[in-house]
Protein backbone atom coordinates (compact mmCIF):
# COMPACT_ATOMS: atom_id res chain seq x y z
CA UNK A 1 0.00 0.00 0.00
CA UNK A 2 3.11 2.37 1.10
CA UNK A 3 4.82 2.24 -2.47
CA UNK A 4 1.32 2.10 -4.61
CA UNK A 5 -0.21 5.42 -3.02
CA UNK A 6 3.23 7.33 -3.09
CA UNK A 7 3.50 6.27 -6.46
CA UNK A 8 -0.94 7.34 -7.06
CA UNK A 9 0.47 10.76 -5.32
CA UNK A 10 3.41 11.07 -7.98
CA UNK A 11 1.01 10.12 -10.96
CA UNK A 12 -2.27 11.71 -10.67
CA UNK A 13 -1.39 14.21 -7.64
CA UNK A 14 1.89 16.57 -8.77
CA UNK A 15 2.26 15.76 -11.91
CA UNK A 16 -0.89 16.77 -13.38
CA UNK A 17 -0.71 19.91 -11.06
CA UNK A 18 2.51 21.20 -11.82
CA UNK A 19 1.69 20.60 -15.71
CA UNK A 20 -1.06 22.81 -15.54
CA UNK A 21 1.00 25.81 -14.08
CA UNK A 22 3.07 25.59 -17.32
CA UNK A 23 3.25 29.27 -18.72
CA UNK A 24 2.95 28.88 -22.91
CA UNK A 25 2.94 32.96 -23.37
CA UNK A 26 6.08 33.85 -21.58
CA UNK A 27 7.40 30.33 -20.75
CA UNK A 28 8.45 28.28 -17.61
CA UNK A 29 5.97 28.08 -14.83
CA UNK A 30 3.57 30.21 -12.68
CA UNK A 31 5.26 31.50 -10.10
CA UNK A 32 2.69 31.70 -7.32
CA UNK A 33 -0.81 30.07 -6.29
CA UNK A 34 -1.82 31.74 -3.59
CA UNK A 35 -3.49 29.88 -0.35
CA UNK A 36 -6.81 30.80 -2.00
CA UNK A 37 -5.92 28.88 -4.82
CA UNK A 38 -6.05 32.00 -6.90
CA UNK A 39 -2.96 31.81 -9.54
CA UNK A 40 -0.66 35.06 -10.42
CA UNK A 41 0.37 34.60 -13.98
CA UNK A 42 2.57 38.04 -12.97
CA UNK A 43 4.10 37.17 -9.89
CA UNK A 44 8.35 36.47 -9.35
CA UNK A 45 9.37 33.47 -11.25
CA UNK A 46 12.17 32.30 -8.96
CA UNK A 47 15.20 30.64 -10.63
CA UNK A 48 15.43 27.55 -7.85
CA UNK A 49 11.95 26.83 -8.54
CA UNK A 50 12.35 26.84 -12.50
CA UNK A 51 15.68 24.58 -11.71
CA UNK A 52 13.78 22.21 -9.63
CA UNK A 53 10.76 21.85 -11.48
CA UNK A 54 13.37 21.11 -14.40
CA UNK A 55 14.97 18.52 -11.88
CA UNK A 56 11.79 16.83 -11.38
CA UNK A 57 10.22 16.07 -14.70
CA UNK A 58 13.77 15.17 -15.54
CA UNK A 59 13.57 12.66 -12.99
CA UNK A 60 9.87 11.55 -13.40
CA UNK A 61 10.53 10.80 -17.20
CA UNK A 62 13.70 9.18 -16.46
CA UNK A 63 11.36 6.03 -13.89
CA UNK A 64 8.30 6.74 -15.59
CA UNK A 65 9.30 6.48 -19.24
CA UNK A 66 6.06 8.92 -20.73
CA UNK A 67 6.74 11.26 -23.32
CA UNK A 68 4.74 14.08 -22.26
CA UNK A 69 7.26 14.33 -19.02
CA UNK A 70 10.25 14.88 -20.96
CA UNK A 71 8.21 17.52 -23.51
CA UNK A 72 7.56 19.63 -19.71
CA UNK A 73 11.30 19.27 -18.86
CA UNK A 74 12.25 20.71 -22.25
CA UNK A 75 9.51 23.43 -21.70
CA UNK A 76 11.58 24.26 -18.02
CA UNK A 77 15.36 23.61 -20.09
CA UNK A 78 14.12 26.08 -22.60
CA UNK A 79 13.07 28.99 -20.21
CA UNK A 80 15.97 28.14 -18.20
CA UNK A 81 18.97 28.69 -20.80
CA UNK A 82 16.57 31.88 -22.17
CA UNK A 83 16.00 33.57 -19.01
CA UNK A 84 17.47 32.59 -15.88
CA UNK A 85 20.96 32.47 -16.80
CA UNK A 86 22.94 35.61 -17.47
CA UNK A 87 24.54 35.80 -20.44
CA UNK A 88 26.72 39.20 -20.03
CA UNK A 89 28.60 37.77 -16.91
CA UNK A 90 27.23 34.15 -16.57
CA UNK A 91 25.59 32.76 -14.12
CA UNK A 92 22.04 32.16 -13.35
CA UNK A 93 20.01 34.88 -11.54
CA UNK A 94 18.06 34.93 -8.72
CA UNK A 95 14.71 35.32 -9.98
CA UNK A 96 12.80 36.90 -13.04
CA UNK A 97 9.57 38.82 -13.98
CA UNK A 98 6.78 36.81 -14.94
CA UNK A 99 7.77 37.56 -18.48
CA UNK A 100 10.85 36.44 -18.09
CA UNK A 101 13.40 39.59 -17.53
CA UNK A 102 15.95 39.43 -14.91
CA UNK A 103 13.93 40.73 -11.55
CA UNK A 104 16.75 40.17 -8.35
CA UNK A 105 20.48 39.77 -10.14
CA UNK A 106 21.63 38.03 -7.36
CA UNK A 107 24.58 35.31 -8.10
CA UNK A 108 24.13 32.72 -5.22
CA UNK A 109 26.06 29.76 -5.14
CA UNK A 110 23.10 27.78 -3.59
CA UNK A 111 21.12 29.05 -7.19
CA UNK A 112 24.13 28.17 -9.24
CA UNK A 113 24.37 24.50 -7.83
CA UNK A 114 20.33 23.84 -8.55
CA UNK A 115 21.17 24.96 -12.23
CA UNK A 116 24.02 22.17 -12.45
CA UNK A 117 21.78 19.04 -10.39
CA UNK A 118 18.93 20.01 -12.85
CA UNK A 119 20.55 20.48 -16.45
CA UNK A 120 22.41 17.11 -15.28
CA UNK A 121 19.60 15.07 -14.96
CA UNK A 122 18.28 16.87 -17.90
CA UNK A 123 21.24 15.52 -20.00
CA UNK A 124 20.43 12.07 -18.70
CA UNK A 125 16.81 12.08 -19.60
CA UNK A 126 17.38 13.90 -22.93
CA UNK A 127 21.04 13.29 -24.31
CA UNK A 128 21.04 16.52 -25.07
CA UNK A 129 24.92 17.84 -24.92
CA UNK A 130 24.05 21.68 -25.30
CA UNK A 131 22.71 20.89 -21.54
CA UNK A 132 25.67 19.40 -20.12
CA UNK A 133 27.63 21.82 -21.41
CA UNK A 134 25.37 24.64 -19.50
CA UNK A 135 26.41 22.55 -16.56
CA UNK A 136 30.03 22.83 -16.79
CA UNK A 137 29.83 26.45 -17.53
CA UNK A 138 27.94 26.54 -14.20
CA UNK A 139 30.33 24.34 -12.26
CA UNK A 140 33.32 26.66 -13.47
CA UNK A 141 31.71 29.78 -12.49
CA UNK A 142 31.01 27.83 -8.87
CA UNK A 143 34.92 26.56 -8.70
CA UNK A 144 36.18 29.99 -9.69
CA UNK A 145 34.27 32.59 -8.22
CA UNK A 146 32.07 31.33 -5.22
CA UNK A 147 35.15 29.01 -3.85
CA UNK A 148 37.78 30.23 -0.98
CA UNK A 149 40.18 27.58 0.72
CA UNK A 150 37.64 26.68 3.33
CA UNK A 151 34.45 26.19 1.51
CA UNK A 152 31.83 27.47 -0.91
CA UNK A 153 30.97 31.35 -0.52
CA UNK A 154 26.98 32.14 -0.54
CA UNK A 155 26.08 35.36 -2.21
CA UNK A 156 27.61 37.48 -5.00
CA UNK A 157 26.03 40.85 -6.76
CA UNK A 158 25.51 40.51 -10.99
CA UNK A 159 29.02 40.27 -11.70
CA UNK A 160 30.16 38.13 -8.86
CA UNK A 161 31.02 40.77 -6.29
CA UNK A 162 30.04 39.50 -2.94
CA UNK A 163 27.34 40.67 -0.93
CA UNK A 164 25.44 40.36 2.34
CA UNK A 165 23.80 36.53 2.51
CA UNK A 166 20.44 37.59 3.34
CA UNK A 167 18.98 34.67 1.51
CA UNK A 168 20.35 31.68 2.94
CA UNK A 169 20.46 33.45 6.37
CA UNK A 170 17.61 32.78 9.25
CA UNK A 171 16.79 32.83 12.51
CA UNK A 172 18.32 36.30 13.12
CA UNK A 173 22.06 35.77 11.83
CA UNK A 174 23.51 36.64 8.72
CA UNK A 175 26.50 33.60 7.73
CA UNK A 176 29.17 33.52 5.55
CA UNK A 177 28.89 29.91 4.91
CA UNK A 178 25.60 27.86 5.86
CA UNK A 179 25.26 23.97 5.88
CA UNK A 180 22.44 24.34 3.37
CA UNK A 181 24.62 25.74 0.32
CA UNK A 182 26.92 23.31 0.77
CA UNK A 183 24.83 20.68 0.96
CA UNK A 184 22.98 21.34 -2.40
CA UNK A 185 26.64 22.07 -3.39
CA UNK A 186 27.24 18.49 -3.13
CA UNK A 187 23.90 17.25 -4.53
CA UNK A 188 24.42 18.58 -7.46
CA UNK A 189 27.83 17.36 -8.23
CA UNK A 190 26.91 14.49 -7.35
CA UNK A 191 24.75 14.45 -9.94
CA UNK A 192 27.06 15.75 -12.28
CA UNK A 193 29.77 12.81 -11.82
CA UNK A 194 27.14 10.70 -12.04
CA UNK A 195 26.15 11.74 -15.45
CA UNK A 196 30.19 12.32 -16.27
CA UNK A 197 32.69 10.65 -14.22
CA UNK A 198 34.93 13.57 -14.37
CA UNK A 199 38.05 13.01 -11.87
CA UNK A 200 38.05 16.37 -10.43
CA UNK A 201 33.91 16.38 -9.36
CA UNK A 202 35.08 13.45 -7.48
CA UNK A 203 37.74 14.79 -6.09
CA UNK A 204 35.34 18.08 -5.18
CA UNK A 205 32.67 15.81 -3.82
CA UNK A 206 35.45 14.32 -1.43
CA UNK A 207 37.12 17.80 -0.27
CA UNK A 208 33.06 18.40 0.36
CA UNK A 209 32.97 14.88 2.67
CA UNK A 210 36.10 16.52 4.66
CA UNK A 211 34.33 19.48 5.21
CA UNK A 212 30.95 17.78 7.01
CA UNK A 213 33.08 15.28 8.78
CA UNK A 214 35.18 17.64 10.14
CA UNK A 215 33.80 21.30 10.09
CA UNK A 216 29.77 20.67 9.86
CA UNK A 217 29.29 17.86 12.33
CA UNK A 218 29.09 17.93 16.07
CA UNK A 219 30.12 15.01 16.63
CA UNK A 220 29.24 15.86 20.66
CA UNK A 221 25.88 16.77 19.59
CA UNK A 222 25.12 13.97 17.13
CA UNK A 223 23.65 16.44 14.75
CA UNK A 224 25.13 18.98 12.32
CA UNK A 225 25.85 23.33 12.85
CA UNK A 226 23.53 25.12 10.32
CA UNK A 227 24.75 28.89 9.71
CA UNK A 228 28.53 29.47 10.17
CA UNK A 229 31.20 32.29 10.16
CA UNK A 230 33.61 32.45 6.98
CA UNK A 231 35.97 29.49 8.95
CA UNK A 232 33.22 26.96 9.57
CA UNK A 233 32.62 28.66 13.44
CA UNK A 234 28.65 28.08 14.23
CA UNK A 235 26.68 31.36 14.81
CA UNK A 236 24.11 30.04 16.58
CA UNK A 237 22.39 26.57 18.51
CA UNK A 238 20.08 25.73 15.96
CA UNK A 239 19.01 21.93 15.18
CA UNK A 240 17.47 21.85 12.00
CA UNK A 241 15.81 18.30 11.89
CA UNK A 242 14.88 18.52 8.17
CA UNK A 243 18.72 18.95 6.82
CA UNK A 244 19.77 16.30 9.31
CA UNK A 245 17.80 13.61 7.64
CA UNK A 246 17.87 15.06 4.51
CA UNK A 247 21.87 15.27 4.52
CA UNK A 248 21.72 11.67 5.86
CA UNK A 249 20.50 9.82 2.69
CA UNK A 250 21.83 12.53 0.36
CA UNK A 251 26.01 12.06 1.66
CA UNK A 252 24.83 8.39 1.65
CA UNK A 253 24.04 8.73 -2.17
CA UNK A 254 26.78 10.70 -2.85
CA UNK A 255 29.01 7.94 -1.33
CA UNK A 256 27.51 5.20 -3.38
CA UNK A 257 28.14 7.49 -6.80
CA UNK A 258 31.45 8.05 -5.59
CA UNK A 259 32.35 4.63 -4.72
CA UNK A 260 35.16 5.31 -2.39
CA UNK A 261 35.39 3.04 0.72
CA UNK A 262 37.67 5.36 2.75
CA UNK A 263 35.02 7.52 2.46
CA UNK A 264 32.30 5.64 2.74
CA UNK A 265 34.13 4.32 6.20
CA UNK A 266 34.64 7.89 7.27
CA UNK A 267 30.97 9.17 6.41
CA UNK A 268 28.81 6.30 7.30
CA UNK A 269 28.88 6.42 11.08
CA UNK A 270 27.55 9.78 10.72
CA UNK A 271 24.56 9.32 8.29
CA UNK A 272 23.95 6.56 10.68
CA UNK A 273 24.14 8.73 13.59
CA UNK A 274 21.94 11.70 12.27
CA UNK A 275 19.39 8.54 11.48
CA UNK A 276 19.41 7.66 14.41
CA UNK A 277 19.08 10.91 16.21
CA UNK A 278 16.28 12.33 13.93
CA UNK A 279 14.50 9.00 14.78
CA UNK A 280 14.86 9.28 18.63
CA UNK A 281 14.64 13.17 18.57
CA UNK A 282 12.34 15.18 16.28
CA UNK A 283 9.89 11.70 15.18
CA UNK A 284 6.77 13.29 17.28
CA UNK A 285 3.18 12.11 17.27
CA UNK A 286 3.64 10.49 13.61
CA UNK A 287 5.58 13.14 11.82
CA UNK A 288 8.96 14.97 11.54
CA UNK A 289 9.25 18.62 14.23
CA UNK A 290 10.42 21.50 12.81
CA UNK A 291 13.73 22.17 14.51
CA UNK A 292 15.41 23.44 18.04
CA UNK A 293 16.94 26.87 18.75
CA UNK A 294 18.22 26.83 22.06
CA UNK A 295 16.77 23.71 22.70
CA UNK A 296 13.34 24.99 22.49
CA UNK A 297 11.44 23.22 19.71
CA UNK A 298 9.28 24.68 16.95
CA UNK A 299 6.61 21.61 16.71
CA UNK A 300 5.46 23.39 13.17
CA UNK A 301 5.26 20.12 10.65
CA UNK A 302 6.53 21.62 7.45
CA UNK A 303 5.97 20.14 4.39
CA UNK A 304 9.22 19.31 2.87
CA UNK A 305 10.67 18.02 6.23
CA UNK A 306 7.88 15.50 6.17
CA UNK A 307 8.69 14.38 2.72
CA UNK A 308 12.72 14.19 3.64
CA UNK A 309 11.75 12.23 6.99
CA UNK A 310 10.01 9.47 4.84
CA UNK A 311 13.01 9.36 2.29
CA UNK A 312 15.32 9.51 5.36
CA UNK A 313 13.69 6.91 7.12
CA UNK A 314 13.70 4.26 3.88
CA UNK A 315 17.91 5.32 3.69
CA UNK A 316 18.09 4.40 7.12
CA UNK A 317 16.00 1.47 6.66
CA UNK A 318 18.14 0.15 3.47
CA UNK A 319 21.74 0.78 5.04
CA UNK A 320 20.43 -1.22 8.44
CA UNK A 321 17.75 -3.58 7.73
CA UNK A 322 17.88 -4.51 11.57
CA UNK A 323 16.12 -1.10 11.76
CA UNK A 324 13.01 -1.96 11.03
CA UNK A 325 11.66 1.02 13.11
CA UNK A 326 12.78 3.12 10.18
CA UNK A 327 10.78 1.77 7.43
CA UNK A 328 7.56 2.06 9.96
CA UNK A 329 8.38 5.52 10.96
CA UNK A 330 8.44 6.53 7.20
CA UNK A 331 5.25 4.38 6.67
CA UNK A 332 3.95 6.64 8.84
CA UNK A 333 5.00 9.62 8.12
CA UNK A 334 3.13 8.88 4.88
CA UNK A 335 0.08 8.35 6.42
CA UNK A 336 0.58 11.67 8.03
CA UNK A 337 1.21 13.58 4.99
CA UNK A 338 -1.68 12.04 3.82
CA UNK A 339 -3.99 13.15 6.05
CA UNK A 340 -3.17 16.14 6.94
CA UNK A 341 -0.41 17.59 4.40
CA UNK A 342 -1.42 16.94 1.15
CA UNK A 343 -4.34 19.65 0.49
CA UNK A 344 -7.23 17.73 -0.39
CA UNK A 345 -8.79 21.17 -2.30
CA UNK A 346 -9.55 20.66 -6.21
CA UNK A 347 -6.95 22.25 -7.85
CA UNK A 348 -4.36 22.63 -4.98
CA UNK A 349 -0.96 20.49 -3.92
CA UNK A 350 0.48 20.43 -0.36
CA UNK A 351 -0.04 23.01 2.03
CA UNK A 352 3.65 24.90 3.09
CA UNK A 353 2.88 23.56 7.00
CA UNK A 354 0.39 22.60 9.19
CA UNK A 355 0.98 23.89 13.45
CA UNK A 356 1.20 21.50 16.21
CA UNK A 357 -3.01 21.49 15.89
CA UNK A 358 -2.80 20.12 12.48
CA UNK A 359 -4.40 23.28 11.36
CA UNK A 360 -2.56 24.33 7.58
CA UNK A 361 -0.75 27.90 8.10
CA UNK A 362 -2.27 29.98 5.50
CA UNK A 363 0.96 30.57 3.07
CA UNK A 364 1.22 30.36 -0.89
CA UNK A 365 0.41 26.50 -2.26
CA UNK A 366 3.32 27.70 -4.76
CA UNK A 367 5.70 30.26 -4.26
CA UNK A 368 9.50 30.53 -5.60
CA UNK A 369 10.40 27.87 -2.29
CA UNK A 370 7.77 25.95 -3.03
CA UNK A 371 7.92 23.18 -5.81
CA UNK A 372 7.98 19.80 -6.59
CA UNK A 373 11.53 19.09 -5.27
CA UNK A 374 10.99 17.46 -2.19
CA UNK A 375 8.38 16.19 -2.50
CA UNK A 376 8.34 14.72 -6.11
CA UNK A 377 11.89 13.48 -5.15
CA UNK A 378 10.50 11.49 -2.36
CA UNK A 379 8.17 9.80 -4.36
CA UNK A 380 10.37 8.96 -7.06
CA UNK A 381 13.05 7.72 -4.22
CA UNK A 382 10.60 5.77 -2.22
CA UNK A 383 9.57 4.03 -5.67
CA UNK A 384 13.43 3.39 -6.81
CA UNK A 385 14.28 2.10 -3.47
CA UNK A 386 11.40 0.04 -2.06
CA UNK A 387 11.39 -1.40 -5.83
CA UNK A 388 14.85 -2.63 -5.16
CA UNK A 389 14.53 -4.17 -1.43
CA UNK A 390 11.52 -6.03 -3.87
Amino acid sequence: MFVEEIREELTEGLIPFWQKLQDDTYGGFCGELKYELTLDKKAEKGCILNSRILWFFSNAYLLLEREDLLATASHAYAFLKEHCLDREFGGVYWSLAYDGRPLDATKHTYNQAFAIYALSSYYDASGDEEALRLAWELYRIIEEKCKDACGYLEAFDVRFGPVVNDKLSENNVIAEKTMNTLLHVFEAYTELYRVTREEKVADNLRWMLDIVAERVYNEREGRQEVFFDKTWHPLIDLYSYGHDIETAWLVDRGLEVLGDEAYQKKLHPITRTITKNIYDRAYIDHSLVNEAENGVVDATRVWWVQAEGIVGFVNGYQKSPEHEEYLRAAEDIWRYVREYMIDHREGSEWFWSVDEDKNPVERSIVEPWKCPYHNGRMCIEVIKRMEQLG
